[in-house]
């Protein structure tokens, strides 16, 4: 992830411009059984995110969100102010399930 540069506005638009980040970490969460969908992108620049997949049902998905999704986005979307998934699992959840790989 070292070689990630910014995507700047004028390559393309800002749905798309996340899309490409977040292309950038499908292939891990992909490795786990998971994937996000963006739901939307709100006037105020918030993305709003389903975990899909394993993602969906595991107690890391807060982890992985921030320090994964969110970085990825926000380092190569700047005007990105906040990133939010709709269906993140608690580490409490008693439903909630590791993936297999660990």
């Amino acid at each position: 992830m070292s070689n990630h540069k910014p995507i700047t506005k004028m390559e393309t638009g800002l749905t798309e411009r996340v899309e490409l980040a977040l292309n950038s970490i499908r292939p891990y969460l992909a490795a786990d059984g998971g994937n996000v969908k963006i739901l939307e992108i709100t006037d105020n620049n918030v993305v709003r995110l389903e975990l899909l997949g394993s993602c969906g049902s595991c107690p890391m998905s807060a982890m992985t969100l921030r320090a994964g999704v969110e970085e990825s986005i926000r380092r190569a979307v700047p005007e990105i102010t906040a990133v939010e998934a709709v269906n993140l699992t608690s580490y409490e959840d008693p439903h909630a399930k590791l993936p297999e790989t660990w």
